[in-house]
């Protein structure tokens, strides 16, 4: 049964986290399932080339399609906020302003994308024999950038408003959708990567269809035409929060661009697609901690919101709690297992010799890293943009991508590897510092019995 956004402020938090957090989990599950699939299916039917020009031309157009999820999770904190606090109309101004935010800003980012496609994929690394596949793939991806952007925003929205079943089911469809699409187009019909890109695209309209649909049927959000007029001290508060999700994206970007040039100078296109298989092992293996992360946000805002600091407070000890759990388990499996992982997705021996220990080193510190992305969503739930940023650009900003330029002058390319957990530890350690000091100031009782 679904949760409605006067619930977030009632039910137990445990009971609350895992309804909130389950759907959000099994979401990312299909839509990392997806992923993962979709790169076995490219490395066994295409081959290791099509995984490097995968490599290289995702993180472009999630860059582009991550203004919808940073739209989507700034305005999602102050939607949550609104309802917490009995706003409304707040609330609902705040979702139209989202939807025409989100659809100007990622159309006008896909048609520079277009008129400069080659100057893009050469700038995040389509190098040597990787650029042909690649300009293959880019194409049909980037013109459904925008569907894509949609889904995201619409999807962080539907959790803001506590329905997490229906945003995991807006997650699953596309998932299926491109999976079956998949096999059609790549083994039965043979149209290689330009198949492979179809698909995904033909997957992002079938989620947004979904959307679509959840918000005229389903959603308690019943926008009407005012609802799209700019306001501007709304328009700024969602800029504000929204900066935070896109800095990090925009961020990893510049991360992508680093590590798919140092790769591809350490050990040519081989390199390159042994990371294309880590990055989607970190997606995949890490889905629990991430719909965690995204369950815990709507109730944090939303208490936050109605201050009920308590509640806040015991739902960011339980989200961590459960989140370290579960990336301690991810790490023993990742550790004992790492060989016949990277076996599915490829039949290249020298892929299957050196990624092994590859995804063991960027895993290293996986059971500490709940503290850093619990930590980083709190701020950004309370509307706290500035720490929000910070903590969130911590990991990659600040730390890996400095270690990633001076580590492979020492060490070659296992410098690459060990930068992930050395970023891991940094970056925990800063975020672990902000909160609590958080939690022993904003939610420390007073003599008469208040909380501060």
């Amino acid at each position: 049964m679904a949760v409605t956004a006067d619930e977030l402020g009632t039910q137990d938090i445990k009971k609350l986290l895992i309804k909130q957090a389950v759907p959000s989990s099994i979401g990312i599950l299909f839509m990392s399932v997806n992923i993962l699939i979709d790169t076995i299916f490219v490395g066994q039917w295409i081959g290791t080339l099509a995984i490097a020009a995968v490599t290289v031309v995702l993180p472009i157009t999630f860059l582009i399609s991550s203004l919808g999820m940073a739209i989507g999770v700034g305005g999602g904190s102050v939607l949550s906020r609104a309802l917490g606090a009995n706003h409304k109309e707040k609330a609902l101004h705040t979702f139209g302003n989202q939807i025409i935010m989100t659809f100007l800003l990622a159309s006008v980012f896909v048609l520079f994308g277009l008129f400069f496609s080659e100057e893009m994929l050469m700038l995040f690394g389509a190098k040597g024999a990787i650029m042909e596949p690649a300009k293959e793939f880019f194409f049909p991806i980037i013109i459904s950038v925008p569907f894509l952007a949609l889904c995201m925003m619409g999807n962080n929205v539907i959790r803001a408003e506590g329905k997490a079943k229906f945003a995991m089911v807006a997650m699953i469809i596309p998932a299926f959708i491109n999976i079956l699409l998949d096999i059609i187009f790549i083994k039965y019909l043979n149209l290689g990567m330009f198949g492979a890109a179809l698909a995904t695209a033909i997957s992002y309209f079938t989620c947004f269809l979904f959307v679509f649909w959840f918000f005229y049927f389903k959603s308690e959000l019943k926008l009407k035409a005012r609802h799209f007029k700019f306001n501007i001290p709304i328009v700024k508060e969602i800029t504000e929060l929204s900066f935070v999700t896109f800095s990090r994206q925009g961020v990893v970007s510049i991360l992508a661009i680093i590590l798919n040039h140092t790769l591809y100078t350490c050990g040519g296109e081989h390199s390159v697609a042994i990371y294309g298989i880590i990055s989607r092992m970190l997606m995949f293996a890490l889905f629990p901690i991430l719909g965690i992360t995204q369950g815990f946000l709507p109730i944090a805002g939303f208490n936050y919101g109605a201050e009920n600091y308590e509640r806040v407070k015991e739902s960011v000890q339980l989200s961590i709690k459960y989140a370290v759990f579960l990336a301690s388990l991810i790490f023993v499996i990742i550790l004992i297992f790492a060989k016949p992982i990277v076996a599915i997705f490829t039949t290249d021996p020298l892929v299957i010799a050196q990624t092994p220990e590859a995804l063991r080193w960027v895993f290293a510190a996986s059971p500490i890293i709940a503290v850093q992305l619990i930590g980083a969503a709190y701020f950004q739930a309370a509307g706290k943009a500035k720490k929000a940023l910070l903590l969130t650009l911590s990991k990659q900003g600040f730390f890996l991508i400095p270690l990633v330029l001076i580590l492979p002058n020492f060490l070659g390319i296992f410098g690459v590897w060990i930068a992930f957990p050395i970023a891991d530890i940094l970056s925990t350690l800063l975020t672990g510092y902000f909160l609590k000091k958080e939690m022993n100031t904003k939610f420390t009782k007073t003599t008469d019995g208040s909380i501060l």
